[in-house]
């Protein structure tokens, strides 16, 4: 079943924040992400496989943009995230010049999205509840995995 296109920030969160709980579930870090197209239509989703796949390159925002596979332009895509993206996905998004992030939130992390804004990218910042409780969760429950994963 594919799913519906849609331009809404929140219904496209919805598909990273599964991505997040699918990824907690698995005892992974609980960050999603998915890679929408000009008219809403989903391209990849993914989840912060950095604990399941012992790569630490295996973050939400890489996963989904893997999943979506080769375009020939990247500016009319929009990257989904749960958490605001670290520096780098915040790279990533840069480099290949997408052109839109919806961020679930950037309470527990505030990463490279204002880089991001100063660049150009629009950030749409949502303040979702059910991201920073879920981060917030799983920083209390796993600070050391939490601190591994942001580098510190």
């Amino acid at each position: 079943m594919t799913e519906a296109a849609t331009t809404d920030p929140a219904v496209m969160l919805a598909v990273a924040l599964d991505e997040a709980r699918a990824g907690a579930a698995e005892g992974g870090i609980p960050i999603g992400a998915a890679l929408f197209g000009p008219e809403g239509e989903l391209l990849g989703r993914g989840r912060n496989r950095r604990v399941q796949d012992g790569d630490p390159s295996a973050h939400g925002e890489t996963s989904a943009f893997r999943a979506a596979g080769r375009l020939r332009g990247y500016r009319r895509t929009t990257m989904v995230t749960t958490l605001s993206p670290c520096w780098y996905c915040s790279g990533l998004v840069r480099q290949f010049g997408i052109g839109h992030v919806v961020i679930g939130e950037a309470r527990t992390f505030h990463g490279g999205h204002d880089w991001l804004a100063e660049h150009g990218v629009r950030v749409t910042l949502l303040d979702d509840p059910a991201c920073v409780a879920l981060m917030r969760e799983f920083i209390d429950a796993r600070p050391e995995l939490w601190f591994e994963d942001i580098g510190r």
